[in-house]
């Protein structure tokens, strides 16, 4: 297959910002989240910001610059450069990397086939094959919000996954005592190497993923007792109320994939939804809220 190579360059618009260095790698999340609904696969960091890797048959200029001018970016300005990739397999080269084991608190660890655990003292371990897809538990959302999903009684319970990514979310959930996972994501990569990830975990008869956005909840059918997304405000903001739409009563949502400062409006259109505050997380800049119905 043929990739571009997007070289985005992240610069300061004003001059020394104490926490610049925060302010770009938060930028580059924001950028490899947005990139990814458009159909990017990987991405790597750079000095001056990050190079994103797109099939060249499935690169669209103007959602890419749509879904950047979404972002207010207030202290920076981001810019890219296209250029065609090397041609060689990315897939392959990222599972020869691989990545080492991620502790989730003391109860679980995440690994992968080549990298596992030292320790057998966790009472979950879960294997992911990323495949390029989103979700090993290395981010501070993701960690977030399989904590909170430790922490929290899945016995017998139904988990909708919102962007599922690796699937690590419904995977855990699972393992936890749920009955049932549905995952959808908009990414082919993703719903593909969420089954696998289900297959290798064990847990591929109570898993189900889909292909598409939030609009495919309304032919699913089901209603769930916990819903996840892990995904940019924005999104949170568009989506939200199709998850209340199929949500239990009694139900928790719980969120992750923004900052700290848009707790706020989003706490505000899950109050216009029903939805009370019930938790919050914070680790370096990024947040994650659990809201319920009913409360």
């Amino acid at each position: 297959m043929k990739y571009y190579e997007i070289d985005f360059h992240i610069k300061p618009t004003t001059d020394g910002h104490t926490d610049y260095e925060m302010i770009v790698q938060n930028t580059r999340d924001i950028i490899a989240a947005l990139a990814g609904e458009t159909g990017f696969e990987t991405f790597e960091d750079t000095e001056d910001g990050m190079k994103g890797y797109v099939q060249t048959c499935l690169f669209d200029r103007d959602a890419l610059d749509m879904a950047i001018a979404t972002v207010p970016f207030d202290s920076v300005r981001v810019t890219y450069e296209i250029n065609e990739a090397e041609d060689k397999d990315w897939n392959e080269a990222w599972e020869n990397e691989g990545f080492e084991p991620i502790a989730i608190g003391e109860r679980c660890v995440i690994h992968d086939g080549r990298h596992l655990p030292t320790s057998n003292s966790y009472d979950i371990s879960i294997e992911i094959d990323a495949r390029l897809a989103f979700g090993t538990g290395n981010h501070e959302t993701t960690r977030m919000v399989a904590g909170t999903l430790l922490a929290t009684d899945m016995d017998g319970k139904k988990m909708l996954d919102c962007g599922c990514g690796t699937g690590i979310l419904g995977i855990i959930a699972l393992k936890c005592g749920a009955k049932r996972a549905v995952g959808y994501d908009i990414d082919e990569w993703s719903v593909d190497n969420a089954r696998h990830n289900a297959v290798i975990n064990r847990v591929d008869d109570r898993f189900c993923s889909m292909l598409g956005d939030a609009s495919i909840l309304d032919s699913i059918g089901e209603r769930f007792d916990i819903v996840t997304a892990n995904i940019n405000r924005n999104i949170l903001l568009n989506d939200m109320s199709a998850f209340r739409s199929v949500m239990n009563d009694g139900a928790a949502l719980v969120i992750s994939g923004f900052y700290c400062e848009d707790m706020d409006i989003l706490k505000t259109k899950a109050s216009e939804l029903g939805l009370t505050l019930s938790q919050t997380s914070e680790s370096n800049g990024w947040a994650c809220m659990m809201f319920r119905v009913g409360q």
